[in-house]
């Protein structure tokens, strides 16, 4: 951040009084600049025992297959935020959705709430972040052609859980170590 949303002036970067770390305050009016976690919402939709995924037509990881899920817009709850993501990226039509797992990822800043839910009469069709979606037996996931260390986490627990007959609500964190190898810790 160079420059103040309120005034135009510059910002430093510095502690602001009672606070306890570096902040962008702004030099001329003072306004304190907060930079916040991003929270991402998506879902783990089912289908006679199948589970939606979509093929990323973006950036990051494109070409790569991910479960319905992204940033959440100001003014919706985080099940507004799944459903919406859902429909963007499959055109899919979730009921029943459920939070089943949610995951810190300090490095990069971000919140992941991951729902559960059942797929409306199976239907889903690529939108327009996605170059196609399919319904996947647990047997078929592409696990190499995930996108993201979350999405085969949560797919994990979800399969494991499933078998099991219980789905408890999830918590985990996923971050990097020292020689920067991906951690997974489930709580």
């Amino acid at each position: 951040m160079n420059y103040c949303s309120h005034c135009g002036a510059a910002v430093t970067q510095k502690v602001p009084s009672g606070d306890n770390r570096p902040r962008f305050v702004c030099t001329e009016c003072d306004t304190v600049h907060y930079q916040n976690p991003r929270i991402i919402a998506g879902c783990i939709a089912e289908h006679d025992n199948k589970i939606l995924l979509c093929k990323r037509a973006i950036e990051p990881r494109y070409g790569l297959w991910t479960l319905p899920a992204g940033f959440m817009e100001n003014q919706e709850t985080t099940v507004e935020a799944a459903a919406r993501e859902s429909y963007e990226e499959a055109h899919a039509r979730i009921s029943d959705m459920q939070l089943y797992c949610t995951y810190s990822i300090p490095h990069i800043s971000q919140v992941y709430m991951m729902y559960r839910g059942t797929l409306v009469d199976g239907f889903s069709q690529a939108g327009e972040e996605s170059l196609q979606t399919d319904l996947f037996d647990e047997a078929d996931i592409p696990w190499a052609e995930l996108a993201f260390p979350v999405i085969s986490e949560s797919l994990k627990l979800y399969f494991a859980d499933r078998k099991a007959g219980s789905f408890p609500v999830r918590n985990g964190e996923i971050y990097r170590d020292e020689s920067q190898k991906i951690v997974i810790v489930n709580y």
